[in-house]
Order: C-alpha cells, then sequence, then structure tokens
C-alpha cells in the first residue's frame, strides 16, 4: 500500500487550504503528530478529525485528538507496539504516550453497505463485514469499513466530520461543516430520525455540544426528539451513566440541565430528580441550580469536581420527598433516613449505574448533615476527622446559600476550621450540653431474703 496513491472517496472532499484555515501543527499534541505522520510514513493515510478539528477552526483547545485512518484495527495494532484493540460493538486502537491516548479508528462504511456490493463491479472491496442491528434499527455492532467520505458521512454532526491532513496541512470538508461552524449551528449528517434509531445517544450528544459550543440546533436536527426520546429505554444504564457524567463535568451543566429539561430527554436520566423538583421546596430546586452553576465555575477555574457530590445535590430533592412520605411511619430518624437513601439511589441506579463508590460517598455526605448538625465533644471531633468532612461541609454551605434556614450552622463549622487549638476548645465547650448523670439504683434483695 503506498499512501501516495489516491484515496477513495477524496475525491468527493471540499478542500481548504492551508491559507484558509487556521489550525496550526504548534497546537496539536506532539503525540498525535507522531501517529499521523507514522501511519503516513507506513503506507496508509491517517487523518485528525472530529471534536479536535472543529475546537481548532474555532480557536478552542481540544481536550483530545482522535485520528481516522484506512488502515483496521489489527494493521494499526502491528504499527504500534504501545497500542491495543478495545470495544465489541465498534472497534478502536488506543495508543498510550505516557498518560496520553490516541484513540485512532478506521473509517467506517454506512451499514446498507453490506446489501450494495456489486459483485460484477464493486466499487470498492468493503472490509470488516461485522455489523448488526437491533429490530428497532439501533446499531449493535458497527464495524463496516469503507472509504473515507463513507467514515464522513457515518459521523454524527457535520462539524464533527471535518479532517485534517499533515499532508499539505489541509482540511477536507465532505457534507456542510464548515458553513455550520461559521453560523454556528449543530446539523446531524442524514436522515435524523433514522440516524437516532441507529444510536439514540446522538440526541444525547446534540445537547450536550449545543451546549458545550453554545450552537443552535438545526430545526430538522432537533425536530425528532420529543417523539424519539423513549428510545433512550433500550440504552444500557451503564452508558446512560456514562453521558450523564460527560453533561455534569463538560463545564455547561446549568445548560445542558436546561436544555435536557426543554427536550423531555432528561427524564430518561434524571427522571426521579424532575418528578421531585416539580413538587419541591423552593430551596431544593434552587440547591440543584446552584450545584450545577458551582461545578461550572470549578471547571471553568481549573479546578476538580466530584462527581458524588453532583449526585448528592440532584437526588437532595429526592431524599426528602421520600424522608416526608416516611415521618408518620414508624421508626426513628436514622432509620427513616438509611430507607430514604437506599429507595432514592435504588431508583436513580434504575436510570444511570451510577458505580458503587460514589454513591457510598453521596450517601456519607447526606448522612454527615445530620451529625454536622449535632453539636457536642465526640460528635464534632468525629464529623471533622472524617475523609467526607469537606465535601459535607460544603454540602452544608449549598444548603445555606439556597436558602435553607440552619441557624448559622454553616459560619459555626467555618469559625471552627480556621480556629486554634484553643478556640476550638471553647467552641466545642460553648455547644456541648452537660450530661445529665444518671442515678444509679439501689440493689434489690431477691424475695424471701432476710
Amino acid at each position: 500500500m503506498n499512501s501516495n496513491l489516491p484515496l477513495p472517496g477524496l475525491d468527493r472532499a471540499h478542500i481548504i487550504e492551508r491559507d484558509e484555515h487556521p489550525i496550526s501543527r504548534k497546537n496539536i499534541a506532539h503525540s498525535a503528530l507522531k501517529v499521523l505522520y507514522r501511519l503516513n510514513e507506513s503506507g496508509f493515510h491517517g487523518y485528525l478529525v472530529g471534536g479536535g478539528v472543529r475546537d481548532l477552526l474555532l480557536g478552542n483547545t481540544p481536550k483530545d485528538f482522535d485520528i481516522a485512518t484506512n488502515a483496521t484495527p489489527e494493521e494499526i495494532r502491528q504499527l504500534f507496539r504501545n497500542s491495543r484493540i478495545i470495544g465489541r460493538r465498534f472497534k478502536i486502537v488506543h495508543i498510550r504516550y505516557g498518560r496520553e491516548i490516541i484513540e485512532v479508528t478506521t473509517f467506517r462504511a454506512h451499514h446498507n453497505a453490506l446489501n450494495e456490493i456489486d459483485d460484477a463491479a464493486p466499487r470498492r472491496q468493503i472490509r470488516g463485514l461485522d455489523s448488526a442491528h437491533s429490530s428497532s434499527g439501533m446499531i449493535l455492532r458497527d464495524n463496516v469499513y469503507g472509504d473515507i467520505d463513507e467514515d464522513a458521512l457515518r459521523r454524527d454532526f457535520t462539524v464533527n466530520a471535518l479532517y485534517y491532513t499533515v499532508d499539505h496541512f489541509r482540511v477536507l470538508d465532505f457534507s456542510t461543516g464548515m458553513d455550520d461552524l461559521r453560523a454556528r449551528q449543530l446539523r446531524i449528517i442524514g436522515d435524523p430520525v433514522e440516524r437516532y434509531r441507529e444510536d439514540p445517544v446522538r440526541m444525547l450528544r446534540a445537547i450536550r455540544f449545543s451546549a458545550k459550543l453554545g450552537f443552535t440546533i438545526e430545526e430538522a436536527t432537533q425536530r425528532p426528539f420529543r417523539e424519539l426520546a423513549k428510545l433512550l429505554k433500550s440504552i444500557s444504564p451503564a452508558r446512560l451513566f456514562d453521558e450523564t457524567l460527560k453533561i455534569m463535568t463538560g463545564g455547561h451543566a446549568v445548560a445542558t440541565f436546561a436544555q435536557l429539561s426543554e427536550y423531555h430527554l432528561g427524564h430518561f436520566l434524571f427522571a426521579p430528580t424532575l418528578k421531585a423538583l416539580t413538587q419541591a421546596d423552593d430551596t431544593w430546586c434552587k440547591l440543584v441550580d446552584l450545584a450545577l452553576a458551582n461545578t461550572d465555575k470549578r471547571l471553568a477555574a481549573g479546578k476538580s469536581v466530584t462527581p458524588a457530590f453532583l449526585f448528592a445535590a440532584l437526588l437532595w430533592p429526592v431524599l426528602n420527598t421520600r424522608l416526608g412520605q416516611l415521618s408518620n411511619t414508624d421508626g426513628n430518624q436514622h432509620q427513616h433516613f438509611v430507607q430514604a437513601a437506599n429507595q432514592t439511589l435504588a431508583e436513580q441506579l434504575e436510570y444511570t449505574a451510577i458505580p458503587r463508590r460514589f454513591t457510598a460517598a453521596s450517601r456519607e455526605i447526606w448522612e454527615l448533615q445530620y451529625r454536622l448538625q449535632r453539636r457536642n465533644k465526640r460528635s464534632i471531633e468525629s464529623v471533622f476527622n472524617h475523609p467526607r468532612f469537606r465535601a459535607a461541609y460544603d454540602f452544608l454551605l449549598l444548603r445555606e446559600e439556597s436558602g435553607e434556614e440552619l441557624d448559622s450552622l454553616g459560619q459555626w463549622w467555618t469559625d471552627f476550621q480556621i480556629g486554634d487549638t484553643k478556640r476550638k476548645s471553647e467552641m466545642i465547650a460553648a455547644v456541648s450540653k452537660p450530661r445529665k448523670r444518671r442515678r444509679r439504683r439501689s440493689k434489690r434483695e431477691p424475695p424471701g431474703v432476710t
């Protein structure tokens, strides 16, 4: 194979020359460039594609650099010793350079290509005939390899179907990607209904990209959302959790959450929360809004966020609704809390498969809210030394900021943290009630003893 030979499908591209676009190699990760040059030098064709190209054209810093090539996963694996093939539904090669991973995929063809092969005069030889759909049209496996133009039309949105090559440093556009990028518009490639049936998660991706990029969603692209939202029921809770995490930690949670509600897609991710918010106290609604806004601010400032904290906030209205329902039943406050927490998490797990490490941490944040209010020497010291104290304290401040009246409890814990040993002792003494001494009962002599 010779990379200097014409690449099938290339003639269908609109070519944007180097002086017509702003992409420079200095803004591309060195490891991604190494992969591109290595593929080309080995007789294959490699292109930077997807969000990396889109973000570079917008003047943003890409989070990832993905590559598409005419080499099969097995050929890529042989070429790069630091690589491994992952996935069954959609084979991908991960090439690792230290902590950085470059994702490489083989050009895909449309699944109908399997039925369009003309043995007498085939347009090209289709490799990797591993394809499967469900009865509803959803893609179960997608390993039908084809040419670059077919690969472009198999991608989700036009602005994600732009290719950059180190050969003459051109950008290739096989649809309306550049026009939509200039119009700041998100448009799905192909028939929207068919594409959403193939993969319903594309509807969530449309919302997420729209919020992230500040793009409008083209009319035909968003029109089927309400009708086809129910298809998300067919997606596994594990995959929906991955999408939920991207939505919540993508830096645009406020805008994304609002659009998910507007288009009725959020009911397939956060149904318990959205239902509780319609019945909730205003402070609970505000707490969710503040949690999402604070997450966006932290990410914008380059700080980390904890998914457990976000789930604790999103499910707080659900937990409190449950507690209200249990308040008139038998059991003490702790028993009610345990039952409500179990019900809240179990209900959410039907939608998104939250890993146990996050649900356990969310539960601890909730439980510590009660312990932060129970101020005596033993309780204060125990809570202050708890591994989740900081998250619980931040959650307490969030509750107060949302309007919940907690008798300046947040300020007390703020002062306690910054106080020296003497000040801490004084504060504990001031709020601790002296324990009443229990009177010892005299032992009664057994009956009949004289």
